[in-house]
């Protein structure tokens, strides 16, 4: 064990003091309002250049820079969708729901689903939202700790913890600004740090032409995973669309055409940055790790891209490579924090709890909300191992359930309240019966080609696909009932059919629409 690197540890030190200072100096800009469109919105008036920022950096956390690096390494390019998905993820946003969202002046990504569907609906789907929210939020604490732990030599639980203190803290006094500015500082951290550190890692002498290891790091095709393959890759690309942090940019933006130029760059600014994590990835399945002053090959996938940093570069080159997944992870872990705790106070406490809360009272009950996701995130972070998985993880339950729900809420006009309660009960059953090794969760449905306890069917598309259907289905029947009157109207109990009972926000809603139509 090597001493703790306090050159680093000073430079890090002296980065998160800045952080903190421009976030609590973006607070101003929300001292003494109850605003929930200044805090959580930043008065919906981002510029351009700024969402671009914004959007960029947040999609870009530790668990996309240091899971890039591990899966390329670890199973190849290959078979690292990711990143590539989730930015793909962006620009299809862009296209189908960017606009939509932001013309009708919507706070939160649930607004939507709480208006077509319901308080209670809404609730059950937060569900998914919340753990898909903090599910990435400790993907992103863990890579800080497992690159903590290698270059500074520092144990990883205090590093996450006061990581996390200090995303927690500026995004706890000045909401979407802090968050917004920090990010314009951030970005530039990744962008320089990661790319810095590329060239060192390909001249370093024990890394082998990448040409010579291609068959390692491009990774091989196994006909018997084509089913796995397809089902990851849809779960991430499609499972990467309903997510607070991206509508909270898209709801924040100047105008709806802006909304969706953010989008689209967003998703260039992500598949540019998606390159420096490959490469140090290719890098490091090149590298002969026994001849490095590691002396030993990689046991812990995790740590492989912090480990490139540390001895294939410099050390200030190092230094300045952690300085840009420290940055990674600030951007990412306050926008999810953020995002999870506006959901929370709007959509259930004000839209199951407390239906008459003031603008202040959901203001607070925000920041309440900051601390208490914030420490389980880090909880989360501290106790479960894999990076990449939950990665993965963060998108799968909200691809299940929420992805067909969305796609219905804006194109879909007659699905209904039933509709969505009986989609979200079938997909979630069938989603669960696949099993789920990170939460120790053993299969109790086996799926064609099970094998030996493994599901090589693509079973989340499947039950995606089989909550899509329900949902549609299970909507036209109750419809047809009940305009047929079959039933009768008293059996409306979700009041969405013929016994519609319309909110005081939803009625002022209509009422502007039809001001505008006239």
């Amino acid at each position: 064990m090597m001493a703790v690197n306090w050159g680093g540890l000073i430079c890090v030190v002296f980065f998160y003091i800045i952080i903190l200072a421009i976030g609590l100096y973006a607070s101003k800009k929300t001292k003494g309002t109850s605003s929930t469109d200044e805090v959580m919105l930043a008065g919906r008036n981002i510029g351009l250049l700024l969402g671009v920022f914004t959007m960029t950096a947040t999609w870009i956390g530790g668990g996309f820079i240091n899971g890039t690096g591990q899966s390329v390494y670890e199973s190849g390019l290959l078979w690292t969708q990711a990143p590539f998905a989730y930015a793909c993820s962006l620009f299809i946003n862009g296209l189908f729901f960017a606009k939509k969202m932001r013309e009708q002046d919507y706070v939160t990504m649930l607004d939507p689903f709480q208006l077509k569907f319901g308080p209670m609906m809404c609730g059950l789907l937060s569900i998914q939202a919340l753990s898909g929210e903090l599910f990435y939020c400790s993907a992103i604490l863990s890579a800080l700790g497992s690159t903590f732990s290698v270059i500074l030599d520092i144990d990883t639980t205090p590093a996450i913890i006061v990581s996390a203190c200090i995303a927690m803290s500026y995004t706890l006094f000045g909401g979407l600004y802090s968050v917004a500015y920090t990010d314009v500082v951030q970005m530039i951290c990744i962008f320089f740090g990661l790319w810095l550190s590329v060239p060192f890692t390909f001249t370093n002498e024990h890394v082998s032409s990448i040409v010579e290891t291609s068959s390692t790091w491009l990774g091989t095709w196994d006909n018997r995973y084509a089913g796995i393959w397809c089902d990851y890759t849809l779960l991430l690309l499609l499972g990467g669309l309903p997510w607070q942090e991206y509508f909270q940019r898209v709801l924040s933006a100047k105008s709806a055409r802006n909304a969706q130029i953010l989008s689209f760059a967003g998703s260039m600014g992500c598949l540019f940055m998606t390159i420096p994590p490959c490469l140090i990835g290719i890098v490091a399945a090149s590298t002969n790790w026994t001849a490095t002053d590691y002396r030993q090959e990689i046991k812990d996938s995790n740590i492989v891209l912090p480990l490139a940093l540390q001895y294939l570069t410099p050390q200030v080159v190092s230094i300045i490579g952690l300085g840009a997944i420290c940055a990674a992870v600030m951007s990412s872990a306050d926008s999810t924090i953020l995002s999870a705790s506006c959901m929370f106070a709007r959509n259930i406490y004000k839209g199951l709890i407390r239906h008459n809360a003031t603008e202040k009272e959901i203001v607070w009950m925000m920041r309440f909300s900051i601390i208490i996701f914030g420490s389980i995130a880090t909880i989360l972070a501290i106790t479960i191992n894999s990076i990449y998985g939950l990665y993965y993880l963060c998108s799968d339950f909200v691809y299940v359930i929420l992805f067909p729900q969305l796609v219905s809420v804006f194109y879909i006009d007659f699905t209904n309240t039933y509709g969505s309660f009986f989609a979200y009960t079938i997909g979630l059953i069938l989603r669960l019966g696949g099993g789920e090794p990170l939460l120790n969760l053993k299969p109790f449905i086996e799926y064609p080609y099970f094998d030996d306890g493994e599901q090589l069917f693509p079973f989340r598309t499947f039950s995606m696909l089989i909550s899509f259907t329900t949902l549609l289905l299970v909507s036209r029947l109750f419809q047809y009932l009940f305009i047929r009157k079959i039933l009768d109207k008293k059996w409306d109990v979700f009041k969405c059919v013929v016994n519609i009972q319309h909110t005081e926000e939803e009625q002022l809603k209509m009422k502007c629409k039809r001001v505008a139509a006239v």
